[in-house]
């Protein structure tokens, strides 16, 4: 064995016994094979974008013109910069980008109901409370892909990353991070929940509550304080106290917040070009009164700038931000009832102008390459059309776009049958999503971690999408 492998390894070994890993010799092996296989080009980043509700992929990347008249709905396909593939025509943005971007169309899993699926979406495992809808809260267990990036890559990540913050959410989590148990760190502990940045809607702007000093907090009172916390520090460490060394190590990450630059400058928005907030989007279509859509249009929002905040994060070096669009019934993708005015008015203008402007900005700056893009809800709508011109909830199949990190865009993966009801070719589960995400980060899927009982856990039980990489 060469000296500088010899050297990899132990250094591997190393960071893995220093984490708290379980990872044997032959997972050793195949954490060094799928390193390699990324070589220098596994991602810094990923962007995870969350349509919350489920978004109709027989509307939107899975049309179905041949179909009966009750399965393929009101709107036609248009052509792509992709000889080959159509899109919906209610998505000209990202029909302009899609020489950037891999479809799948084969997703599915076997949860009906918006909690549990959306658990299963951000995790890649089921809930253990199985297919339900969480209306009082209970504790999540399996953590989320920004919460296993977060742990496995912190030591890292600190040594590189201007922003100390590994895991990111916005503009809101998911109803919150209790009641919907997706999002946060589950039994790697609290302590890796995303970092929560809220959106100040009239404003136009977003704002962390832990990142506001109280105005009588001089520069010199903080430092004084930062001295008397350093020396409460020495004396907890001393007492060798596992809750104290957790105190220790919240103190000193609450002072990095607060005194980090790049992650204050990345949260004021206010300095982007009127014109980049406006390519992302600002001004919602107004829906006529009367239209179901009427409802749902505040006039200006932030859909758009959630995009372009999280283009802000990953300049600062945030390794994984999730972004949710929408979270709560009524005002999301759930389109039970009029489900083509819906989307044609209101929910695919933004969502095709942002995240096509996303990409565009990416590839512009050089960040689309080391940046993985995901975009999809927790499920799709069903093939037949119901009573109120709407679509129902539907996991059995259903599409998401991916985009950079290495993907080689310009292609479809899987394929639904002829209705959109099934997967017929190449299925992909979240599980696979999950594993496609380490991997491109370099951590091998296999890699196990250890829940408050000791028990290990594979970080992801799915195979990665390696087809889609060149």
């Amino acid at each position: 064995m060469q000296p500088q492998a010899t050297a990899s390894r132990r250094r591997m070994m190393a960071g893995c016994m220093a984490s708290g890993l379980s990872l044997n010799l032959a997972g050793l092996l195949r954490a060094e094979s799928a390193a390699g296989s990324i070589g220098t080009n596994r991602i810094r980043s990923c962007i995870f974008v969350f349509y919350y509700g489920g978004p109709s992929h027989l509307d939107t990347y899975d049309l179905k013109p041949n179909a009966p008249s009750t399965v393929r709905g009101e709107f036609n396909p248009i052509d792509t910069t992709v000889p080959g593939i159509q899109i919906c025509e209610h998505l000209p943005q990202m029909a302009r980008v899609m020489h950037h971007c891999a479809i799948v169309r084969s997703m599915h899993h076997s949860n009906r109901l918006h909690d549990s699926a959306s658990t299963e979406v951000f995790t890649g495992r089921p809930g253990l409370q199985g297919d339900r809808e969480e209306f009082a809260p209970i504790p999540q267990f399996f953590p989320s892909h920004g919460a296993v990036v977060n742990h496995l890559r912190r030591p890292e990540l600190a040594q590189v990353a201007p922003a100390p913050v590994a895991h990111a959410a916005l503009p809101w989590l998911i109803h919150n991070v209790v009641t919907t148990p997706c999002q946060g760190g589950g039994f790697l502990g609290q302590q890796f929940d995303p970092f929560e940045i809220n959106a100040d809607i009239p404003a136009l702007r977003y704002q962390v509550e832990m990142l506001r000093r109280l105005d009588q907090l001089s520069p010199d009172r903080m430092q004084h304080r930062s001295d008397l916390l350093h020396r409460l520090d020495v004396i907890r460490t001393a007492a060798s106290n596992p809750q104290a060394r957790q105190l220790n190590e919240y103190g000193r990450r609450a002072i990095e917040l607060l005194d980090s630059p790049a992650l204050h400058t990345a949260l004021d928005i206010s300095r982007e070009s009127a014109a980049t907030r406006e390519r992302y989007g600002l001004t919602t279509p107004v829906a006529q009164p009367g239209d179901a859509a009427a409802a749902l249009a505040p006039g200006r929002d932030l859909r758009g700038q959630n995009l372009l905040l999280a283009r802000r994060l990953v300049e600062a070096g945030v390794p994984f931000v999730n972004v949710n669009d929408f979270r709560q019934q009524g005002q999301n993708w759930d389109s039970h009832a009029d489900n083509f005015g819906q989307h044609r008015k209101y929910l695919l203008p933004q969502a095709d102008q942002a995240l096509a402007a996303l990409l565009e900005d990416l590839s512009e700056r050089g960040l689309l390459e080391s940046t993985l893009v995901v975009a999809t809800g927790e499920f799709g709508r069903t093939p037949t059309i119901n009573a109120s011109a709407g679509r129902d909830h539907w996991p059995d199949c259903y599409s998401l776009i991916l985009a950079g990190g290495g993907i080689r865009g310009g292609q479809v993966f899987g394929s639904s049958d002829r209705i959109g009801a099934y997967p017929e070719t190449n299925p992909v589960t979240p599980a696979d999503l999950a594993a496609t995400i380490f991997w491109r980060f370099g951590i091998d899927p296999a890699t196990e971690i250890r829940d408050t009982t000791n028990r290990p856990h594979r970080i992801a039980t799915g195979d990665p999408i390696a087809q889609l990489f060149g």
